[in-house]
């Protein structure tokens, strides 16, 4: 039988029946699990010690794999008992459908059996298969709070709100004290972008589980979708003063800071991200950006490189280094070539489909002069480009056309522009004034003279 795990003298007997499901799938079993993920138990299983069974397995029951040995699972049961089974008595939760339909049909009053298949359905992709058995667990009164809860976040993954709401305060009522229907409703919240709503509902999670660093988290991004800044800042702070080495809260935090033009701090946190995982792609890309922001192209570009280094198809990282080799003030770093290279490595990284990418690509042409290029890009990105940033694209476009390079600010480029003209206009303008004046005078000076020889006069001596 199976070896013993964890150093406790468990064995594992098998039902009467397992003898037959071996024989139907040792040859060609090729499903392997991974850590995590749940199977399905083919048979009835026992767990035993020194002949006393201890736990029992049932068929159908759902089982986490906590590692693969080979020929058999570590696995954990509902209740926490762990124990090794052999690989041939447990099928993945998309292979089980035909194991729960031989529960249903055996005992067909019990409700639970279409939950469990309705989970494998779903995972197979039979979404009104799925729903059909949830709603005959519930006619059939199967009236439990996961039934309802479960099925609300099928109605969620389709999209249908409402109903997944309805089915979450169902289960509420049936189990106040479970609160995992009230974290799925601020899910919903948020999806519905009813922001408030999931602000509210993650703090009363948060009154039983306080501290909890997913609810913190969750809650965070819901204050930040709030535009409550300052709010998810705390809850990113509280995260991390209670664990300092938490990447993903040091992450999200400084991801608040810059979209709140605090770049300096943004980059710290990023810094800190780095110091306790050096490589994250992502965050030297953020830092990069930030330090960018910061005046500190040479050292964006370092970080841009980097992250590049750890993810080759890392696509914003050749696209940020794109548009930093296009357009930095400062000359020594500016390289139209490569910020070419790097903005079509971007695009085709993301198969020309990223807006970003595109108008990177055209700010790089025009970095080269190759304005032609530029502006058939930049038509693209002006095709492409969401409502509230078409007017922009529009200006940049018409700087291509132009002949000029990409500016942050095209207005205020404009603005600039159009002030030297008019200067320019206006000392020409003066110039000319000046000239004609000066022309004028001599013209009256000369035909005074003229008069005055006319009349006989002669110049006084």
């Amino acid at each position: 039988m199976n070896a013993v795990f964890d150093s406790r003298p468990w064995a594992v007997r098998v039902g009467i029946s397992a003898f037959a499901a071996f024989c139907w799938i040792n040859a060609s079993a090729t499903f392997a699990a991974k850590p995590g993920q749940p199977v399905v138990a083919r048979v009835e299983m026992q767990f035993a010690k020194e002949d006393k069974v201890v736990d029992v397995i049932a068929k159908g029951d759902l089982l986490t794999v906590v590692e693969d040995r080979g020929e058999d699972y570590v696995i954990v049961t509902h209740d926490g008992t762990r124990g090794a089974v052999d690989k041939v008595n447990a099928v993945e939760l998309a292979e089980s459908t035909g194991i729960y339909t031989d529960l249903i049909e055996e005992f067909p009053e019990e409700g639970r059996y279409h939950t469990l298949r309705a989970s494998a359905w779903w995972a197979l992709g039979e979404q009104e298969k799925a729903m059909a058995d949830f709603n005959e667990a519930i006619e059939k009164g199967y009236e439990e709070a996961h039934a309802y809860s479960s099925r609300g976040l099928f109605y969620a993954a389709r999209g249908e709100h409402d109903a997944a709401i309805k089915d979450y305060e169902r289960a509420l009522k049936l189990d106040p004290e479970d609160i995992t229907p009230i974290i799925n409703r601020a899910a919903v919240r948020m999806a519905q972008r009813e922001f408030e709503a999931a602000i509210g509902d993650y703090t009363e999670a948060l009154e039983v589980r306080e501290g909890n660093a997913g609810l913190l988290r969750q809650r965070a991004l819901a204050y930040r979708s709030a535009g409550e800044m300052e709010k998810a800042i705390q809850d990113y702070d509280a995260i991390v003063d209670d664990n300092p080495e938490d990447v993903a809260a040091i992450m999200g935090r400084g991801y608040i800071r810059f979209q709140q033009h605090e770049y300096a701090a943004a980059a710290a946190d990023f810094s800190a991200a780095l110091e306790l995982n050096e490589k994250d792609p992502v965050a030297w890309n953020n830092r990069g950006y930030n330090r960018y922001q910061l005046g500190k192209a040479k050292e964006a570009l370092s970080d841009y490189e980097k992250a590049i280094e750890l993810a080759p198809e890392y696509g914003l990282a050749h696209q940020n280094r794109a548009w930093l080799l296009a357009t930095t003030d400062d000359e020594s770093l500016r390289d139209a070539d490569a910020a070419v290279e790097a903005a079509k490595k971007a695009c085709e990284l993301n198969g020309y489909g990223n807006v970003s990418d595109l108008s990177a690509l055209a700010a790089a042409l025009a970095a080269q002069g190759e304005f032609k290029e530029a502006v058939g890009w930049q038509e693209k990105v002006v095709e492409s480009a969401p409502e509230d940033a078409k007017e922009f694209a529009g200006k940049i476009l018409d700087r291509y056309r132009a002949g000029k390079p990409y500016i942050a600010d095209p207005a205020a480029a404009e603005k600039a522009e159009r002030a030297a003209a008019e200067f320019e206009a206006k000392k020409k303008v003066e110039k000319e004034n000046a000239a004609a004046k000066k022309a004028a005078a001599k013209q009256l000076a000369e035909e005074a003279e003229k008069d005055a020889k006319a009349t006989g006069l002669e110049k006084a001596e």
